[in-house]
């Protein structure tokens, strides 16, 4: 058996350290929103069917819905969708042949942070 040796090659192992560029960063957290949503569908479900099983289910959502907590997991959810929104958009502007050079992915994924994180401030004073 041969051993193919290459030390040119580099070796790092240490995630911490890597660079990603931004169109990662921005490709992950597309992945994580769309996951997020996934879990959220599931406690939205539960809260309408449980508000339209009965008047006291009704009122037992109303109550939790005013809760802090429940303020929060609504603004994240709502920044969760946001998000993915607005990384869809991008995603289908690409497909339309829109910034699909690296120079127009990397300013893609900048104007995606920017309006996302405009939104999810504008969603959270809408939510509090």
């Amino acid at each position: 058996m041969k051993k193919a040796v290459n030390s040119q090659r580099p070796v790092n192992l240490d995630l911490r350290t890597i660079k990603l560029p931004v169109t990662a960063y921005t490709s992950i957290l597309h992945r994580i929103s769309g996951v997020i949503l996934f879990v959220g569908i599931a406690i939205a479900l539960y809260a309408l069917g449980k508000s339209l099983g009965s008047e006291e289910g009704f009122g037992d959502v109303k109550a939790y819905l005013t809760s802090p907590l429940a303020k929060f997991v609504i603004w994240g959810l709502l920044s969760a969708l946001l998000y993915h929104l607005v990384a869809g958009v991008r995603h289908l502007v690409m497909d339309a042949g829109v910034g699909e050079t690296l120079e127009g992915g990397k300013l893609g994924s900048k104007i995606v942070i920017v309006v996302s994180v405009v939104l999810i401030v504008l969603a959270g004073i809408w939510v509090w």
